[in-house]
């Protein structure tokens, strides 16, 4: 949006009262002000307007005779209001020209441009950190600005004027534009309605985050990813990032550039591919958290965060788990509530993974997480998995110790949680399953358990040796009876010969 949304006082400004209502004993009046494209209302009863008359004149030299006089005897009598309401719009327009350029305080406040209108937002912040910027800053606490206060903050910058154009040196904007330079910390709460009492919709302003030079950590909500500019500007210090209900891919938050190039590449890597740009990765991120968005892939933009290690994708619409193997640093991932329903090979994109999330998921099978040497904590809860034997593909994981398979089918069989624990062997002990520490009771009966096992495999061997058994000897006398067929049939085949020579020796004899 640009700035005519909000220009400047001189340039676009309309004030009316447009109604009236009566309140208990006293009748309030609804003011309308516009500017450019938005409007807002405010309440004020006619006491209001006696006050900030008092102080205008006070402080401004206003004539005391332009506010209409008080009425004690019918005030709120129909005919009186109605008169009243148009003296009272003559007077609030009056006093917008008297002040073109920058209104004062007091009218400011009166007409809500504190909370509306760029000018007015942007004194108030600046007023504020005047007085409070330097203690929060040592603080270290996060702060907090509205999409509307970055939008007046940005707009500001775009204006050809003096940075304290109302004359009181605590609004100036160097106050802000100090503070932005230093502020660690960041949280930007967006709304998807409208703002106030306005048809401000706070979602379609962009606002410009170049104007943070030491931030460490920002959290954004309810932004929509077109609105935020200057995201690549904090890669020098940002070294935790968290984007929610704002972004339908990782790339639009992580490599918002690419959208100008048809290949790229992160710096640092090796090529023989034709690429358009050369992107700066995020050296110190080490904290992404995109939970709660609109994603449904895992795009290559991870090649651009090297260095992250704690990784929540949670909340999503992803299917399946891709180009994670590019982060080689990786030990905390939370994939939970998304759609995944395999994992084969996994261990190929997540050799170092310490801590899995998969809950909420479509899990069926664990297959894929037979190879997950480094695990430690693994949560399973909310999935598919019904049969007790998809166990045996975790259960020889060597370091986990905390196991999730709470709201899983397989829950509902009897003595589910000595069944799970009898196919971790001699690590049972160590596994905590379900948030629960394994008991002494159910040791004893993963010791029956892994008895009866190892007995019934016993015996499966005895019966598979028996087998061979049976089977070498059944092979040995179909053998034997197939010699005792050969003897008793080579005669026959013999004849001729023995026939020819008994009637040689008989020709021989003669």
């Amino acid at each position: 949006m640009d700035c005519e949304a909000f220009p400047d006082l001189n340039i676009v400004k309309n004030v009316s009262i447009v109604g009236s209502e009566l309140v208990e004993s006293y009748t309030v009046y609804i003011i309308e002000v516009k500017i450019g494209d938005h409007r807002w209302t405010i309440k004020h009863r006619y006491s209001d307007f006696y006050d900030l008359h008092e102080k205008l004149t006070s402080e401004k030299k206003i004539d005391k005779h332009l506010l209409p006089p008080k009425k004690i005897i019918g005030k709120n009598s129909k005919t009186l209001v109605e008169k009243r309401q148009k003296e009272l719009e003559v007077y609030l327009q009056t006093l917008l020209s008297r002040f073109p350029v920058s209104a004062p305080k007091v009218l400011s406040i009166f007409l809500h441009f504190h909370l509306y209108e760029i000018n007015g937002i942007a004194a108030t912040l600046a007023e504020d950190l005047f007085h409070r910027g330097e203690q929060l800053l040592v603080a270290g606490e996060v702060f907090l600005l509205r999409p509307l206060q970055l939008y007046a903050i940005t707009q500001q910058l775009k204006l050809a004027k003096p940075t304290c154009a109302n004359g009181d040196a605590r609004a100036d904007l160097g106050h802000i534009l100090d503070f932005t330079c230093r502020l660690k910390y960041l949280k930007i709460p967006g709304t998807k309605g409208i703002v106030g009492t306005s048809n401000i919709e706070e979602h379609s302003l962009q606002f410009d985050l170049s104007v943070f030079k030491s931030l460490l950590q920002i959290e954004i909500t309810d932004c929509s990813s077109t609105q935020i500019k200057g995201l690549p500007s904090l890669k020098p210090t940002l070294a935790t990032l968290s984007i929610h209900l704002s972004a339908a891919s990782m790339k639009e938050i992580l490599v918002p550039e690419s959208a100008e190039f048809a290949q790229w590449e992160p710096e640092g890597v090796d090529t023989n591919c034709p690429v358009t740009a050369i992107i700066p990765t995020w050296k110190m991120l080490t904290t992404l958290d995109m939970s709660h968005n609109y994603i449904s892939s895992i795009d290559e933009s991870v090649k651009l965060i090297p260095k992250v290690e704690f990784l929540d994708l949670s909340h999503n619409a992803l299917p399946s788990v891709e180009n994670l193997q590019h982060l080689y640093n990786l030990v905390h991932l939370d994939l939970s509530y998304n759609k995944l329903t395999v994992l084969e090979g996994v261990h190929t994109k997540l050799g170092n993974i310490k801590t899995l999330n998969l809950a909420g998921n479509q899990l069926e099978t664990l297959s894929g997480l037979s190879k997950l040497y480094s695990l430690v904590n693994l949560d399973l809860s909310s999935n598919r998995l019904a049969q007790l034997d998809e166990i045996k593909h975790i259960g020889t994981l060597p370091c986990l110790e905390k196991l999730s398979l709470a709201s899983n089918p397989m829950c509902i069989f009897p003595d589910y949680r000595t069944k799970v624990l009898a196919q971790f062997c001699d690590r049972a002990s160590e596994v905590c399953l379900d948030g629960i520490a394994t008991t002494e009771k159910e040791l004893d009966t993963v010791e029956v358990l892994k008895a009866i096992q190892k007995a019934k495999e016993v015996k499966d061997r005895m019966a598979n040796n028996e087998k061979k058994i049976s089977d070498v000897s059944r092979h040995a006398e179909g053998g034997s009876k197939s010699s005792s067929s050969c003897s008793l049939a080579a005669p026959p085949s013999s004849s001729p010969s023995l026939s020819h020579s008994a009637s040689s020796s008989q020709g021989n004899h003669k």
